[in-house]
Parts: C-alpha cells; sequence; structure tokens
C-alpha cells in the first residue's frame, strides 16, 4: 500500500469540494419547489419509510460514531459490538409500544403531544431541553470532525475552529435553504458514502495483509478488560453496560427526540413509520459491524506496521487519532478523498437534521404557541429559514467549547446525548402512558433526573472538586487524583454507562410514586386519554 508523507493531494480536495457543491446544489433543488412551512418541516407527510428510516440512521449516527467506534475497538476493545444485542429489542419496544400511539396524532413539534396532559409548561420544559440537547451535541460532532481533520492536515489544534467554520456553513446552507427533503435526500447520500468509506479501509488493509489476519484471534494487549457484567460502578464497560446504554438511548431518542419523531410524523402511517425504524436498525447494524472490523483492521495494520505512525503516537492514549491519520496518510490519493467525503458526510447527516428540527420546535413550541403570526406563508417560510441558518452560526461557535470535557470520544458522546435524553422521553412517558400523571410530580422527577444524570456524566471533575476545594478526600469514593497532561483529575467513580438507564429509572420511578400520591391525596385519580 503506497504511502503519502504529504496527507491529502488536490485530486483529495477536489473529490471533498465536489461533494459539498453536490450537497449544496440538493437543498437549492428542493428549497425552489417549496410553499409552506410544514413541508419544509415534514415534507408531504407521505415520504417513503425506507428512505426516512436511512435519514433516522444518518442523523443519529454522525461523525461521532464514525470515529468513536474504530477507535473505541483499537484502544479499549470489542464490547461496543455488544450494541447490537439490544437492537432487536429497541425495534420490539419502539414499533409496537411507542409508534402505533404516536402516529394517532399528526404534529410538526413533538412537543405538541405534552400540552394536553401535562400543561405548557412542561410542553415548554421539553422543547427547551431538547434545544439544549441538539446544540451542543451538534457543537461536539463539528468538533471532532474538524480535530479529526486537523491531524489529517497535519496542522495544530489552534486550526479547529476554521475547519469547524467550513464544516458547520455547508451543512447549514443546503439545510437552510432545502428542508426536510435536503435534509433525508443528503442523508442517502451520505450513507453510501460513509459505508463505501469504511469499506475501503478494510479492503486496503486486507490487500496490504494478503488476506484477513488482521482479524483477531485472542484478546489483544492493547485492550481493556471489559467484562460481562460488573458490580464495580467504576467499570468503565462492560457487555450488561453497553447493552442497557444502547437500549436507553435508541428508545428515548425515538421516543423523545424531535429529529426522530419528525421523521416518523412525514410518514404516512404507523405501519410506514414501524418500516422506518425497522430500515434504521437493520442499516445501523450493518455499519455499526463495519465500523468495528475498521477498528480490527487498524490495530493490525499499525501493529504490523508501526514505524508508520507518529513519532509519540501510542495506540492506545492516541486511538481516536489513528482512523484519520490512515485515511490521509496511508490510502491512495483519491480514495482518501473518498473516505474524508464520508466522514464529512457523516456530520453534515447529524449537523443538516439538528438544525431543521431545532428550527420547527423554536418556531412551533415558542414562537406560533406564543402569539408570533405571519401574514404569509411565504413569508414564514423565509423566517424559518433565516433561523435555520443562525442556529448553524450558533453551533459552530459553540462548537470551539467541546474540546473541555474530558474523555475519548465514546464517553464524550455519552456524557452528553445521555445528559438529557432520559428526561426528555420521560416527559412523553407520562404524557402517554400514565393516565394519573400530575405536573407537579413530573416537574420533581425530571428535574431529578436531570441532576442523577449530571452527577455521572461529571461524577470525576465533581469529586476532584470536593477534594480540592472541600478537603474531601477522592479515596471516599474509590478513586484517587491523578496528573494527566498536567491537570490533576480523579477518574469517574461511577461510569458514563449508567447514565442513561439510571436517570431514567430515577425519572420513572419518582414521577410515577408520586403522581400517585398527589392523585390519592387529590381525592381519586384523574381519568386520563392514552389513545
Amino acid at each position: 500500500m503506497p504511502t503519502n508523507p504529504q496527507g491529502l493531494q488536490p485530486l483529495d480536495w477536489g473529490i471533498i469540494g465536489a461533494y459539498a457543491v453536490g450537497t449544496i446544489a440538493v437543498g437549492w433543488y428542493y428549497g425552489r419547489k417549496q410553499e409552506s412551512s410544514r413541508e419544509y418541516f415534514v415534507g408531504s407527510g407521505n415520504m417513503n419509510p425506507i428512505l426516512i428510516g436511512v435519514s433516522l440512521f444518518a442523523t443519529l449516527l454522525s461523525t461521532i460514531t464514525y470515529l468513536s467506534a474504530p477507535g473505541e475497538v483499537v484502544g479499549k476493545g470489542p464490547v461496543h459490538l455488544a450494541t447490537l444485542l439490544a437492537l432487536p429489542f429497541v425495534y420490539v419496544i419502539v414499533a409496537f409500544v411507542l409508534l402505533p400511539v404516536y402516529m394517532r396524532r399528526r404534529v410538526t413539534s413533538a412537543y405538541e403531544l405534552l400540552e394536553e396532559r401535562l400543561g405548557v409548561g412542561l410542553r415548554t420544559l421539553g422543547a427547551t431541553c431538547f434545544l439544549i440537547l441538539r446544540l451542543i451535541w451538534m457543537s461536539l460532532l463539528i468538533y471532532l470532525a474538524s480535530a479529526a481533520m486537523v491531524v489529517m492536515l497535519g496542522l495544530d489544534e489552534s486550526s479547529i475552529p476554521i475547519v469547524a467554520t467550513v464544516t458547520g456553513i455547508v451543512a447549514v446552507v443546503y439545510t437552510s435553504i432545502g428542508g426536510l427533503r435536503a435534509v433525508v435526500v443528503t442523508d442517502l447520500m451520505q450513507t453510501i458514502l460513509l459505508m463505501g468509506g469504511a469499506l475501503l479501509v478494510i479492503i486496503a488493509v486486507t490487500l496490504d495483509y494478503g488476506g484477513f489476519a488482521w482479524v483477531p484471534r485472542e484478546w489483544n494487549p492493547n485492550w481493556d478488560k471489559q467484562p460481562l457484567y460488573s458490580f464495580d460502578p467504576k467499570t468503565r464497560v462492560s457487555v450488561l453496560g453497553t447493552f442497557l446504554t444502547t437500549l436507553t438511548w435508541y428508545v428515548c431518542t425515538a421516543g423523545g427526540d424531535q429529529t426522530s419523531v419528525q421523521r416518523f410524523m412525514a410518514t404516512s402511517d404507523a405501519k410506514a413509520a414501524q418500516r422506518a425504524i425497522a430500515t434504521q436498525l437493520c442499516v445501523a447494524s450493518a455499519v455499526m459491524l463495519l465500523l468495528c472490523f475498521v477498528g480490527f483492521a487498524l490495530l493490525g495494520y499499525y501493529e504490523l506496521h508501526p514505524d508508520l505512525l507518529p513519532k509519540g503516537f501510542s495506540l492506545k492514549d492516541d486511538a481516536d487519532k489513528v482512523f484519520p491519520h490512515f485515511i490521509s496518510y496511508q490510502l491512495p490519493v483519491g480514495i482518501s478523498g473518498l473516505v474524508v467525503s464520508a466522514m464529512f458526510a457523516a456530520a453534515m447527516s447529524s449537523i443538516d437534521s439538528g438544525v431543521n428540527s431545532i428550527t420547527a420546535v423554536i418556531s412551533t413550541d415558542f414562537l406560533k404557541r406564543f402569539g408570533s403570526e405571519f401574514k404569509t406563508n411565504r413569508g414564514e417560510l423565509l423566517f424559518n429559514k433565516g433561523l435555520a441558518f443562525g442556529i448553524g452560526v450558533i453551533v459552530v461557535i459553540g462548537s470551539t467549547f467541546m474540546g473541555e470535557i474530558p474523555g475519548n470520544i465514546m464517553a464524550v458522546t455519552n456524557k452528553t446525548v445521555n445528559l438529557l435524553a432520559p428526561p426528555i422521553f420521560g416527559l412523553f412517558f407520562f404524557a402517554l402512558y400514565v393516565p394519573f400523571a400530575r405536573p407537579a410530580a413530573v416537574w420533581i422527577s425530571t428535574l431529578l433526573s436531570i441532576v442523577v444524570a449530571a452527577v455521572i456524566a461529571f461524577s470525576g471533575p465533581l469529586v476532584t472538586w470536593l477534594e480540592l476545594r472541600w478537603g474531601i478526600p477522592a479515596s471516599t469514593f474509590g478513586v484517587e487524583i491523578q496528573l494527566n497532561n498536567g491537570v490533576r483529575m480523579a477518574p469517574d467513580p461511577i461510569s458514563f454507562q449508567w447514565m442513561g438507564f439510571t436517570s431514567l429509572l430515577v425519572d420513572v420511578v419518582v414521577g410515577t410514586v408520586l403522581s400517585w400520591i398527589l392523585s390519592r391525596t387529590a381525592g381519586g385519580t384523574r381519568q386520563g386519554d392514552i389513545s
């Protein structure tokens, strides 16, 4: 396999540029046909469920997974494959428990479903939590995509804001112009590129090896211990923890996140929505398996060719940088451009969906709900397109702060996306499935759930602060403060894998018990309608 010490070449950049121009052209094509804001946000309401399913997958995968899955396998171990075990259970819950109820109501914003049972206050809380979650999430993925690109270009980290600006602008331009139809079509393009890019890496390593000798046959010395289960909360990952994390995140995202609910609403009925979620999970299974094998291939390749790694580079400590380094310096010219396009496709497929969904929520749950009116459909449509562009600018600026969150890509991702996803889904659980739910009880359980998630997510920094500020020894929590890159920090006494499941459990139990107590105190259970 020829190596390229200079990184990406003009041909690579030409391919990346052509892809960027192509996505903007798609946005323009669909944007010129739009006549109303509803079409901008949910398409025709009768879109192809297979296309919607692919879009769901592309939206929720992103550059974060594209980089984190191979990096996790290289530096930590293969337990990430346990995510596949949870997906059949996700399908059963989403397809047969959530979608039949959700699809009986046709809404532009998912949070409209909350007001009827829980009131405008909790509808606004759900919408606000979604906005915070997706703004942080999009900022994070722009930062990670830009950090990977910096590695490919051989630049220092000070160049990340420039790369982030370019990435964000391309995604925001075609999204703000084209709406959901442009997002769904470009998501299909991006999924094809993403899978093709991963396959090219595996093919390249296989050709270099002359076969599949890179496939591991025993536990690699580079990997951590990754048990089936562990009663020690400090254990970073386990098979059981991975299963629960995956199950919780997929169900909560499908049932409480505007990016998912908005796509279900773009299909014709519950059966079509079920086909969409089946497509999403099938594609997700194939790509997750593919990305884990990319990790195996990269680990085998650089163990065979350690001289091709930069000086001081560690497969253990720098695992998240292995994939972008390989793309830039080991793939042939032209192929590198295709794979980089795939990586940025993954970033843009999440940015476009997030921007479109956030715009729908702001327009529906805040502006329209509290009295803002437009004289014409055309005026409302133009305002929403401008709003989408402004949101994109905020996200690009926010990406400059994401480097402050501790952990590798996998840990950082879980600490952000699971922080608010379970509490948001909890609101829908009480609104649609608990007929005696009381708003006061739901407020308390939701806020408590957020606190629990935050404490687990940042348990390491919290323990460090308690010792340095208040003199409470970190050993009280079973850890010790360590010096890492010149910074004193305690490792997390509770693994990030317990965030989602624990916070959702607290939310459901506390909210249900308090609602039951309040309903009994009020003199009887209030009748609710979950139809």
